[in-house]
């Protein structure tokens, strides 16, 4: 493969704006990741009853190796649960690794661990409202865990939505360290996803009951792994891959395989190399994580038609390596990159079917050939993506790697970019009179995509549902759901809305959601403007809306528009709704500190990382609450 083709236009622009924005926070990261870094091991000098702590527990051969300070020591920072059925195979991983770790002279500790909930449980109920912060939580707890500043390099165990943004977001203010992020891969395929949304609207019809809708999602998420569709689990593995830290192919490899197992064992290989303390370079974590490496994860987003969380999630990971991405890089770059991927909801496929059909290395080599990714970038492989454009296999029980088959494997998956399904991406960013927002259009067919109807305004995803199920929703609308934004209740996702939506566009009613809140990751056929900026707490044009009013959402101008004059909108009273129930119940007690200081979703909606930078768009600019 050429390594040198031309970058395409567009992505050069948004890299040097991104890069030029970013200068002074960029440079104030790196110089703290200079000052962390210490020549030999991180340990040196250190304190005799520090060192002593440090190894307490060990067995006599590791205590040795950590003590003579010259042997890597890698820290586990894990997220292993076995309420996420995709983070159950970490189980094990630490004393697979410890066992790796001795192999390659090194040593290995499990770090600490981070709280990772599953949101496929919470949805709808009181638990989701922890859900986004949780992700800030994790970066927290990643610290906390890494701070016994012992660690030459680190593995990031963990997969699902919020947990990987949070390690990668923690993990960064250790950007000194030798640093592999190592997946656990998604479970078998099941009952199709295409089949499982069909139950679900038939029983938000009440055509079908409920042990029938559990049957059905119990035959679709089914075992070990991460669910099978592309949502922001996967689009997680996605990021990790093309933005180089993960190894090359290893996201979508299937637990307990032999291939999985090698794949583990050559990530702790890459971190030990990688400290530079068996002869080769020192690659560290800030080395990885650059303008470049970030304007490829957003690449790979479109191209993929991945989860809409990240235009939150991208957003705070940058923030954490100084780099300050927004909306309109995500927009200007959507109309050059076109969508190569078809993976459900976006199609009937699951992440199984694209990996078979050819996967991120096909993805990858395809996007690079086209001028559409940065493969000049330092990875945990080294320099270049030319590693990714390959696929592992095991060639006689050994890892390898091998060239790809020119063509895509299947044309209804994954296809390349002289032909893709789509010309440009999957997201669109929404302007107009309420604000700014976001909208995943790769699921929602060219017929849905403008929609203009009257309103129904409601404060609670609940009250939408009630009016549904009361037979009250038979008509073109444009549902409002506000007071769902970072501040007002932590933005849970309103995924529970997606069945009955779907089922109104399905009787020929134009339907579209605006909301300040989440849609799923895996946000489906029905057009959705979330992340609504600013939101109705921040008193927010949606605080505004009214029963009735007329309102135009088009994907393709990138509209979103309520018709109703300024001066008649200005003298609109807000009563903000009582919201003292938003902190009560399930833990929310705790989480009021992170509602109040959180940012706007277009920065990423995170407490953690709120000074703003010049060019914050006016579009968004909030004011505090009354």
């Amino acid at each position: 493969m050429n390594p040198h083709h031309p970058l395409h236009p567009t992505l050069d622009q948004v890299t040097r704006r991104i890069t030029e924005r970013s200068a002074a926070t960029r440079a104030t990261y790196l110089a703290a990741m200079d000052q962390q870094h210490k020549t030999g091991t991180q340990r040196s000098g250190m304190g005799c009853a520090n060192m002593a702590h440090t190894t307490a527990a060990l067995p006599l051969a590791d205590k040795l190796k950590i003590h003579a300070e010259r042997a890597p020591h890698i820290g586990i920072v894990t997220a292993y649960n076995d309420m996420l059925s995709a983070h159950q195979p970490y189980e094990t991983y630490p004393q697979q690794i410890r066992e790796h770790a001795h192999h390659f002279g090194a040593t290995a500790q499990v770090a600490g661990g981070v709280p990772a909930m599953c949101d496929g449980v919470t949805q709808g109920a009181a638990g989701m409202e922890l859900s986004l912060f949780s992700r800030d939580v994790i970066a927290l707890s990643t610290a906390v865990a890494l701070s016994h500043n012992v660690f030459d390099a680190a593995l990031m165990l963990g997969i699902c939505d919020k947990i990987v943004p949070g390690l990668f977001m923690g993990a960064l203010q250790f950007g000194h360290l030798s640093t592999v992020f190592v997946p656990a891969g998604p479970m078998t395929s099941g009952l199709s996803n295409d089949a499982k949304a069909k139950v679900r609207q038939q029983y938000a019809q009440g055509l079908v009951g409920r042990d029938a809708l559990l049957e059905s999602e119990a035959q679709a998420y089914h075992s070990p792994g991460t669910c099978t569709f592309y949502g922001t689990a996967n689009s997680n593995q996605m990021l990790m891959e093309i933005m180089g830290l993960h190894l090359p192919g290893a996201s979508f490899v299937n637990p307990g395989t032999p291939l999985r197992d090698a794949l583990t064992q050559a990530a702790v290989q890459r971190a030990v190399s990688n400290t530079g303390r068996t002869g080769e370079a020192v690659i560290t974590l800030a080395d990885i994580v650059t303008e470049k490496t970030l304007v490829n994860g957003i690449v790979g987003l479109l191209a993929t038609g991945g989860s809409t969380n990240h235009t939150l999630h991208l957003v705070a990971m940058a923030r954490a390596a100084g780099v300050l991405i927004d909306w309109d890089d995500f927009a200007e770059l959507s109309h050059v990159v076109p969508l190569l991927a078809r993976v459900y909801p976006n199609g009937n496929a699951d992440v199984n079917h694209f990996h078979a059909a050819g996967g991120m290395g096909y993805l990858m080599r395809e996007l690079v050939q086209a001028g559409l990714l940065h493969a000049d970038v330092k990875t945990v492989m080294g320099s270049g993506l030319h590693a990714y454009t390959q696929e592992p296999w095991l060639d006689d029980g050994k890892l390898a790697w091998r060239p790809l088959p020119d063509a895509s494997g299947d044309l209804a998956v994954v296809r390349p970019v002289a032909e893709p399904f789509s010309a440009d991406g999957g997201l669109r960013l929404l302007q107009g009179n309420l604000g700014r927002s976001v909208v995943k259009v790769s699921a929602v067919k060219p017929e849905h995509r403008f929609v203009r109807a009257q309103a129904v305004v409601v404060s609670d995803q609940q009250d939408l549902l009630s009016l549904f199920n009361e037979g009250k929703l038979e008509r073109d609308l444009v549902a409002v759901v506000r007071y769902q934004g970072p501040r007002a209740n932590g933005m849970p996702e309103l995924h529970k809305l997606t069945p009955p939506l779907a089922v109104l566009q399905d009787k020929g009613f134009k339907v579209a959601l605006v909301t300040d809140g989440r849609m799923s990751g895996a946000s489906g056929k029905v057009p959705a403007a979330i992340h609504l900026s600013p939101e109705a707490l921040a008193d927010g044009p949606i605080a505004r809306v009214r029963d009735g009013d007329w309102i135009t959402l088009d994907c393709e101008a990138g509209r979103l528009d309520l018709e109703v004059d300024a001066e008649t909108l200005a003298q609109r009273s807000v009563q903000h709704p009582d919201l003292s129930a938003n902190g009560h119940g399930s833990g929310r007690e705790l989480f009021g500190l992170f509602r109040q200081n959180a940012g706007a979703a277009e920065w990423g909606a995170s407490p953690l990382f709120t000074p703003l930078p010049v060019e914050r768009p006016q579009a968004i600019v909030e004011t505090q609450p009354a």
